[in-house]
């Protein structure tokens, strides 16, 4: 079986829980429509079912580095040619570049599919739109005329250059150098590793977005700025010309996403590559810094779309596996596994999650798209307080249960999955990556705990909380106990340990740090219910509708149902660890380990 994207489940979310048709109320969303969405989702089920889908295998196979080059997995070069003839990598950029202006929240549930389609090839467009925020944010005029409208149309890819060898996830400790020309240009030096689609031959361009130091900058991470350096020099005609001083060194040899050439790359080998500051000098991390929650959102739907990939293979091999009695049966016919009551504890376990991640995560796109066009400035402050408060939790907590939700798909398969053959080990390979890239769990968990939380006293965090009581109070009214009283527990657990957090946190930072993580999965699950609580109250509504629909509806219940019972007691362990299990990861010596 091959990918089929759950456009009726995405289409929920959107509408129902995420509040699509206001968000096309927006004044930049003026050509925005429920129907016009609905159109764009049909089609973009086709070209992943149909066009990416069938290139997650052989991208497998992986990119292929020789004297400085790279050829791309098999299928990807004539997927990307589609793609782009099909106008797919416009849907979100700005109108101004030749985009189609289309909301953060639309663009999301379409990104979602290529996700789960081949996720490899899904982070080519990603990294693109990546630069194109950041060129549209802060480059000056001339350089967005040059280099929006190629990035914008697919016919230039983009790239992020961040990290060197010897500073990992701290950039204060980037070394490369940018030394300014008489000609207003600079010249760059130094190498970059982990470049997702650093070099390829899906495109004419690569333009790479890098951080660099001027000779006079001061250290750490105020002296970072930001350059475009591109692969081929632009003409002032638009044209290509020479080939610029950067090179692709190696490809990583990885544990999966092999189809996505991760690699490092040198600058001014030969002299000093040309690039072209963006914005004003050492502002260059605040300006990646506005790239990054929609980076970060990017990684966050790939977690829920790999784990979507998996779960829909999982359901597939245990409908058609034949093994074992049913439990409890006289008969001695073997029967399906989805008949066993485990199997069926996994594939909900899997689906519930999806559900919840999905909603939460499309609730974030949706405030991303108030908080950058809202026309009632306060409110737009306030939708950008919720965003910056929920992206390290959905990046988080989506993509640990993607290793999570991929490592049940892998085990519903039994021996099978262990074996490359059956396809579920690629998606539990290439789920691993997802919660490391942007930023690992704990430094997502450390920024959840640090800026956000306590850096507005947790005022954003108990107003969520708060429309999560207001929703538990309605499951309870309505008969919906169990789901609506364990909500009603989680938020209590929840709001006990954002206390916490922000009471402790100034005088005991590392204890409080040492709980970040669960503190993210807590809130992580305890939204997600908030997300599944309204979920069964409008199942629960529209079941007394007599429709064809009864049997999505009642499913949506007992996804939701399944979710009160069995993920929601999770968070009061989890706020005990918080609260109560920092010392012993403080007391260990260093050398006992």
């Amino acid at each position: 079986m091959s990918y089929r994207a759950p456009i009726k489940d995405i289409r929920f979310a959107l509408n129902e829980l995420a509040a699509l048709p206001a968000i096309c109320t927006l004044p930049a969303y003026g050509d925005c429509s429920v129907e016009l969405v609905d159109a764009i989702l049909e089609e973009a089920a086709k070209f992943a079912e149909q066009v990416l889908a069938p290139t997650n295998r052989l991208g497998d196979q992986g990119a292929q580095w020789h004297d400085g080059s790279v050829s791309s997995a098999p299928g990807f070069k004539q997927a990307w040619q589609q793609y782009v003839a099909a106008g797919w990598p416009s849907l979100r950029a700005p109108l101004a570049s030749g985009g189609q202006g289309m909301p953060a929240l639309v663009a999301s549930a379409v990104e979602e599919m290529w996700c789960s389609a081949n996720l490899a090839f899904s982070l080519a467009p990603l990294l693109s739109l990546a630069a194109v925020e950041a060129i549209h944010q802060h480059a000056s005029a001339e350089l967005q005329q040059r280099y929006l409208s190629p990035l914008s149309s697919g016919q230039w890819t983009g790239t992020m250059n961040l990290t060197e060898p010897q500073a990992g996830s701290d950039l204060a400790q980037i070394r490369s150098k940018a030394v300014p020309q008489t000609d207003g240009s600079y010249r760059l030096s130094g190498q970059k590793i982990f470049i997702t689609w650093g070099e390829h031959d899906l495109a004419d361009n690569i333009i790479h977005m890098v951080l660099a130091r001027l000779p006079d900058a001061p250290s750490g991470v105020k002296g970072i700025s930001l350059f475009i350096v591109p692969k081929f020099l632009v003409n002032p005609d638009g044209t290509l010309g020479a080939r610029n001083d950067v090179r692709c060194v190696s490809l990583e040899h990885k544990l999966g996403i092999h189809g996505s050439p991760t690699a490092v790359m040198s600058f001014g080998d030969q002299g000093g590559a040309v690039g072209y500051l963006v914005g004003e000098a050492n502002k260059g991390l605040s300006y990646m810094f506005t790239m990054m929650n929609h980076a970060r959102l990017g990684v966050a739907l790939e977690g829920v779309a790999i784990s979507e990939r998996a779960y829909q293979k999982a359901v597939q091999y245990a409908r058609d596996r034949v093994q074992g009695r049913a439990i409890g049966a006289v008969s001695d016919e073997s029967v399906a596994i989805i008949k066993h009551p485990d199997i069926r504890r996994m594939l909900m376990t899997m689906r519930a999650q999806i559900e919840a991640q999905r909603a939460l995560t499309f609730y974030a796109a949706a405030a991303m798209d108030s908080a950058s066009c809202h026309p009632v400035a306060s409110e737009a402050a306030r939708q950008q307080a919720v965003v910056n408060f929920l992206i390290p939790i959905v990046k988080g907590w989506n993509t640990e249960q993607a290793n999570e939700i991929t490592g049940m798909a892998l085990q519903v398969h039994g021996g099978m999955g262990f074996i490359e053959e059956t396809g579920v080990a690629q998606h539990y390979r290439d789920a691993r990556i997802t919660s490391i890239y942007e930023g690992t769990t704990g430094i997502q968990a450390l920024d959840l705990i640090g800026r956000k939380t306590v850096g507005d006293n947790g005022t954003t965090a108990r107003a969520l909380l708060a429309d999560a009581r207001s929703t538990a109070n309605k499951l309870i009214s309505s008969g919906l106990l169990t789901l609506g009283t364990n909500l009603d527990i989680a938020i209590n657990q929840a709001l006990r340990c954002v206390d916490f957090v922000v009471a402790d946190y100034a005088k005991q930072p590392p204890l409080v740090a040492a709980g970040s993580v669960p503190f993210l999965k807590l809130l992580g699950i305890t939204l997600g219910g908030w997300q599944m609580g309204c979920a069964a109250l409008i199942a629960k509504d529209r079941l007394t509708v007599a429709g064809d629909d009864a049997d999505f509806w009642q499913a949506k219940l007992i996804s939701a149902s399944f979710y009160g019972e069995h993920l929601l007691p999770q968070v009061s362990a989890l706020a005990q660890v918080i609260t109560e299990g920092g010392h012993s990861v403080l007391a260990m010596k260093d050398d006992w380990f």
